[in-house]
């Protein structure tokens, strides 16, 4: 992979991560158009890539959230050291959030590298789309709404499914989180605030995974730093513009655009673009 990719692919990660459009879909489907085969078609390479972009991303939105972040982390170790209060329950219940994540990727990881079918990402935005869209529209905000165990869980499950290419992590937990009565600002926050530990464990099994640093190959070490410094720059961007947006127009706009992309994807699909085969 060449600089210029990685940073290309870096500024597109950071920049649909938290937006609730499906930032593996989206690389997903830049490589197949622009006919690249990151790292040789090697799938555990390109993961390992891949995470090394979401730990950019997760510096983007320290950098904007640094603050909000340090206090759970202090209430969350204080609440285990028996010092108890709202804030390091929330920490906990956060953290309880990855779960589902985890244990799937764990379980299934190694068969999602291997099953990265085009047509699934088209099929995935629209029909996640439409579901953040009927979602957005029937939920009413509810004043008390407040995570709790059960809605930990939900909201990891839905967090879960983004697994799949062009499901999207954030707008998944934007979803269900609307669906619980969280207003869509503090649906938004809730998704920005999971993929702290979400990401950091991911990076670190995928590093133990890899055999440690070692483990990246000398020539492709380069491409993994710029394209995570470049993640980290448009992450932090992404976070900003996903703050105002939500406040401004909801999430109608994010729902029609992945209906527009899917569709084209599969209408690409169906004119034989790049010979793709449908298994």
């Amino acid at each position: 992979m060449s600089i210029l990719e990685a940073i290309l692919l870096g500024v597109l990660q950071g920049l649909t991560e938290f937006l609730p459009v499906s930032s593996s879909g989206h690389l997903q489907i830049v490589t197949w158009l622009a006919g690249w085969q990151p790292f040789d078609g090697d799938p555990g390479l390109w993961t390992a890539f891949e995470v090394a972009l979401h730990v950019g991303t997760l510096a983007g939105v320290l950098g904007f959230f640094g603050r909000e972040v340090v206090g759970l982390a202090v209430s969350g170790a204080r609440q285990a050291a028996g010092r108890r209060s709202a804030e390091g329950r929330r920490a906990w219940l956060l953290v309880l959030a990855t779960v589902p994540a985890g244990v799937v990727g764990v379980a299934a990881g190694g068969a999602l590298e291997r099953n990265e079918h085009i047509w699934v990402t088209g099929c995935t935005l629209v029909l996640f789309g439409v579901w953040l869209w009927w979602a957005d529209r029937r939920s009413e905000t509810r004043p008390d709404a407040a995570l709790d165990g059960a809605g930990a869980l939900a909201l990891g499950a839905a967090q879960a499914l983004a697994l799949v290419p062009g499901v999207s992590r954030s707008g998944a937990v934007m979803t269900a989180a609307r669906l619980r009565g969280h207003s869509r600002p503090e649906s938004a926050r809730l998704a920005m605030l999971m993929s702290v530990p979400v990401i950091a464990g991911a990076a670190v099994y995928k590093l133990i995974d890899l055999g440690g640093p070692a483990g990246i190959p000398t020539e492709a070490r380069a491409a993994f730093i710029w394209g995570t410094v470049a993640a980290a720059l448009s992450g932090w961007a992404a976070v900003a513009l996903l703050v105002t947006l939500v406040r401004r127009v909801g999430f109608a706009p994010f729902a029609v655009y992945r209906a527009a992309l899917g569709a084209s994807v599969l209408a690409l699909m169906a004119a034989s673009f790049r010979d793709t085969p449908w298994v």
